[in-house]
């Protein structure tokens, strides 16, 4: 037997096993890739065997089997995440519990119990997305579920699944508008996706820390780091600097933040002076778990992020109180004419001179060399264009694939390797600029991006992540310079990037027509954008607007209470008068018969509620007798409407409920 006509003929239990099954294979289904590698195995394996035990109808296994693959599992947890706490540790439990569940589905209980696992298990999913995507697929599973749930509350015969899914839909589309109030009324305490991580695990777009090939490993990354709408025309691409962390410290080949030998009273302080007219702009980070946020070089006045303080170091960047682990909405204003830091020399610029003893010896014999040059003078301005120079003319070159540097990253990338992505360039000027006796440090962050034509937006990926250098100069202060450009000027500027290898489809679409290709992709991003600044971005300041709109002059949190609780007791009473309609209106036959048996009692005679027509016939038959012609009637009527509901397809003959009710009103009832 083919396996289609199969499974229309399957057994209605072994068919909404499958289905359930199926469901709940779709609601784990984007765990897989976050759960342990022994969850991900232990949750297919249960679930195959649950089908297969089904398709061939065998008895579920004991609850010994149960219990010892519950314990395994949570030894198996204790193990991973050394703890049954937490975020990470709480979804690889419930995913298991979900699944050995489904071994024990013997009775409509169990089904119930493996339903609210797998709504609860839904929700988890938005612990780790938030994604457009991820609420379409979890929508997909939403409505699979209340289909099961619908198809478990109808008991009698094999009903189709097409008709219970009819009723899931419509279920959700009378909810959907308390839905929709609630979501815009409900005041909000905290961000709308706020949920705690278990550490440093989410995907950050740049690390505290930098080490040769940390910066490459991102830039094969195509993600989206933030988002950002410029108020009027955004500044020239070679501009687009968003800062970041800065690393002043070197230890080995790993650049920290500054970890100065200096009192604080005798550090330096920013010093930022601003000229020229703001540039005003919005940014929608996603999320990071960095105390961290990027701004436009460089921002005067802290961004407004309403849900979050902001503060500024010394080396211009700009950290928040607590990490963004949930989507970050701010705006802020910057100066891309300023300038900043100590105009005279202070003791602490020595922190920007210090090197690792012992490292790079050829790249201090190579400063040596041009400090003793005539031509130079021992001037830092011409020491440092000479080295550009070098970077300009030496055969230099900006890749992906600069290889393992050993130790004395200076020396291999300047005389013997010289490739090297923007970390590798950045860190070897900075080292030759500490050995020429200019105070240097390198800063983090972004770089670039590319406008999006659908929604106006300009878009930064992690690809875009960069590393530049900020030198020192008497009477100038820190200056920005991106020796990247002097290698590969396609990187600053024109916005050329190395991409990471695209897949088969992606490849084809950019053979057959390349601009449907990019046009897709905007429009997708554009849609994930919208997805982002109207449904996660929305926010207690946004409820309160929308209360202005309403016609609130000074909205408060009392006014939004009162608004939700008017809205709920309206939609109340509009269910209340929905269902005494629908009482009447949703089976006009048993409408039929109780207006029958009304009429009946009315007379004094004893009908029990839900009689059928046929014992209302014998109880006419038994009051008037067989041969009276009312009796007969009122008979020949109860009968009729019987037929109508009982008999076999087809053998009804010409009986319409139509006929039946126009008839009500003429028969002889009794009085």
């Amino acid at each position: 037997m083919p396996l289609l006509e199969r499974l229309r003929h399957l057994p209605r239990d072994t068919r909404d096993t499958l289905f359930l099954l199926l469901v709940i294979a779709w609601v784990l289904a984007p765990q897989f890739g976050r759960l342990p590698l022994w969850c991900t195995a232990l949750t297919i394996a249960v679930l195959g065997w649950r089908g297969v035990l089904a398709w061939r109808a065998r008895p579920l296994p004991s609850r010994w089997w149960l219990l010892g693959l519950l314990v395994l599992t949570i030894g198996a947890t204790l193990l991973t995440h050394r703890t049954l706490l937490g975020r990470d540790a709480g979804v690889t439990l419930l995913v298991v519990l979900l699944t050995l569940k489904t071994l024990e589905l013997r009775a409509r209980r169990d089904a119930f119990v493996v339903f609210f696992l797998s709504f609860f298990t839904m929700l988890t999913n938005f612990f780790f997305s938030q994604s457009l995507l991820t609420a379409a697929a979890m929508l997909v599973a939403l409505m699979g579920l209340l289909t099961a749930l619908v198809n478990t509350h109808m008991p009698v015969g094999k009903p189709p699944l097409r008709e219970a899914a009819g009723i899931a839909l419509t279920m959700a589309a009378l909810g959907a508008p308390i839905m929709l109030v609630l979501f815009m009324l409900f005041p909000r305490l905290a961000p709308l996706w706020g949920v705690p991580s278990d550490a440093m695990a989410g995907r950050s777009g740049l690390s505290s820390t930098m080490e040769v090939g940390a910066i490459a490993e991102l830039a094969l990354d195509d993600s989206i780091a933030m988002r950002i709408r410029f108020e009027g025309l955004p500044p020239p691409q070679s501009e687009l600097y968003f800062r970041g962390p800065v690393l002043s410290t070197l230890q080995g080949r790993q650049w920290q933040p500054l970890r100065s030998a200096f009192p604080p009273r005798m550090q330096d302080a920013a010093g930022l002076q601003v000229a020229g007219e703001p540039i005003r702009y919005q940014v929608t980070l996603e999320p990071n778990n960095r105390p961290w946020i990027f701004v436009l070089d460089a921002a005067q006045d802290a961004p407004d992020a309403r849900s979050m303080s902001m503060r500024m170091s010394a080396q211009l960047q700009w950290t928040t109180d607590r990490p963004v682990s949930d989507l970050l909405r701010y705006s802020a204003q910057s100066y891309t004419e300023f300038r900043h830091g100590p105009m005279r020399r202070t003791a602490a610029l020595q922190d920007y001179l210090e090197l690792p003893p012992g490292l790079n010896p050829r790249t201090m014999t190579w400063a040596s060399e041009l400090r003793r040059d005539p031509a130079l003078g021992a001037d830092p301005a011409r020491l440092m264009d000479a080295v550009l120079q070098r970077l300009r003319t030496g055969d230099y070159s900006y890749t992906l694939e600069p290889g393992v540097y050993g130790p004395d990253t200076a020396d291999e990338f300047w005389f013997d390797r010289r490739t090297g992505f923007c970390e590798h360039i950045a860190s070897a000027f900075a080292i030759m600029m500490r050995s020429l006796d200019i105070p240097a440090r390198i800063v983090t962050g972004y770089q670039g991006g590319e406008a999006n034509a659908v929604d106006g937006f300009w878009t930064l990926r992690q690809s875009d992540a960069h590393a530049w250098v900020e030198v020192w100069f008497a009477g100038r202060g820190w200056i920005r310079v991106d020796p990247t450009a002097a290698v590969a000027p396609g990187r600053i500027g024109s916005m050329q990037r190395l991409r990471l290898p695209q897949g088969v489809v992606a490849s084809a679409m950019q053979t057959v027509n390349p601009q449907i290709w990019a046009n897709l992709r905007a429009t997708w991003e554009a849609l994930n954008n919208g997805w982002n600044q109207w449904i996660l971005n929305y926010n207690q300041s946004k409820q309160l607007d929308l209360l202005k709109d309403i016609g609130f002059d000074a909205p408060s949190w009392e006014d939004l209470g009162y608004v939700l609780l008017a809205l709920v007791v309206l939609f109340s009473l509009l269910g209340a008068l929905w269902t005494l309609w629908d009482r009447h209106r949703h089976d006009p036959w048993l409408h039929l018969l109780e207006r029958a048996a009304r009429n009946l009692r009315a007379a004094g005679w004893t009908v029990a509620p839900g009689s059928p027509p046929r014992t209302m016939a014998q109880l006419v038959h038994t009051h008037w007798g067989g041969q009276d012609s009312r009796a007969q009637a009122l008979t020949r009527w109860l009968l009729a409407l019987e037929t109508l509901r009982y008999a076999r397809a087809g053998a009804t003959g010409s009986v319409r409920l139509s006929d039946l009710r126009r008839e009500f009103s003429q028969l002889p009832w009794p009085k």
